[in-house]
């Protein structure tokens, strides 16, 4: 019985710290930051994960499009610079929150997401494609 206890307390704890280690690398921020961020980098990483059409009709500029639906999403995601900060947005969150958390288990260190993704970054009147 107690090599039970003592088995799931150490479950328990791994699956914790592996949960705050992706935590970490994950800093949800808002636009005004997101912005900031984004131009005091040199080469930034801008993903857009929403579907091509979405991405189609307006995006932030110099943004790439992964579209986190599609199969390919692991292997595109494989082709950036794990070193490097990436800044994830999709259009209203949802999608990016699920990208970001493969993103870190993938191993890149650094990861912003946009709160409140594209509809808030439209609604702040900030810089995209179209303006």
């Amino acid at each position: 019985m107690k090599f039970r206890l003592y088995l799931l307390t150490i479950t328990l704890l791994t699956l914790l710290s592996c949960q705050k280690q992706q935590a970490q690398n994950i800093a949800i921020v808002d636009s005004a930051t997101f912005a900031t961020k984004i131009a005091s980098s040199e080469n930034p990483q801008v993903i857009d994960v929403r579907t091509p059409e979405e991405f189609g009709s307006e995006h932030l500029v110099n943004a790439k499009n992964i579209d986190w639906k599609r199969s390919s999403f692991e292997v595109e995601a494989k082709k950036l610079d794990k070193s490097e900060p990436i800044y994830v947005y999709c259009r209203s969150g949802a999608r990016s929150k699920q990208a970001t958390a493969k993103l870190a288990e993938l191993g890149f260190t650094t990861i912003y997401e946009l709160d409140g993704g594209f509809m808030e970054w439209s609604a702040q009147g900030l810089k995209s494609n179209k303006n």
